[in-house]
């Protein structure tokens, strides 16, 4: 399942998704533990957390982080390095890795968690290498993917109210 397929300036990974989960703050192995706890803690309301185990291709070229749908490479999640702010493997499970970035919409923090059998370690030093030497420009964000990100958080929370709005009509 870890495959690893390198193009000089960029580089794929097929992992499982364990989710995302908005954190407090930006970094800090305590953060990815409280986000793996978060994600085994059931919420019925939140889809993120309810959805299973999917592997994915981890897409990390020169200044994106992108996650990618394995079968049908639907971009699913996509992290500018520049917003990217901690990657570490968590402790109480070595297969388990994840990283902090920033979203710029919203201006807030979410951890993305992944399991890798083999490469939670390389991938780590790989994910935090790149954002490392990535550039901090404000610049380089880009326009154009910040109202991307800013509808796609729209459509999210329309489609929760939606979904709250059918639960209250079929209650009725």
């Amino acid at each position: 399942m870890d495959d690893i397929i390198d193009d000089s300036n960029e580089i794929l990974f097929t992992v499982k998704f364990l989710g995302r989960v908005e954190v407090v703050r930006p970094s800090g192995v305590q953060i990815l533990e409280e986000a793996a706890q978060n994600l085994k803690t059931p919420d019925k309301y939140s889809s993120e957390k309810a959805s299973k185990k999917s592997k994915v291709h981890l897409y990390l070229s020169s200044n994106t982080l992108d996650i990618l749908e394995h079968k049908t490479k639907f971009l699913l999640y996509s992290c500018p390095l520049t917003t990217v702010s901690f990657c570490a493997v968590l402790s109480s499970s070595p297969k388990v890795f994840g990283f902090v970035a920033q979203h710029l919409a919203t201006d807030t923090f979410h951890c993305y968690l992944f399991q890798s059998r083999k490469f939670a370690h390389v991938l780590v030093s790989v994910i935090g290498g790149s954002f490392q030497t990535s550039p901090k420009e404000e610049s380089s964000r880009g326009g154009r993917d910040l109202i991307v990100e800013a509808l796609r958080h729209k459509n999210k929370k329309l489609l929760k109210e939606n979904e709250e709005l059918k639960r209250r009509l079929a209650a009725n």
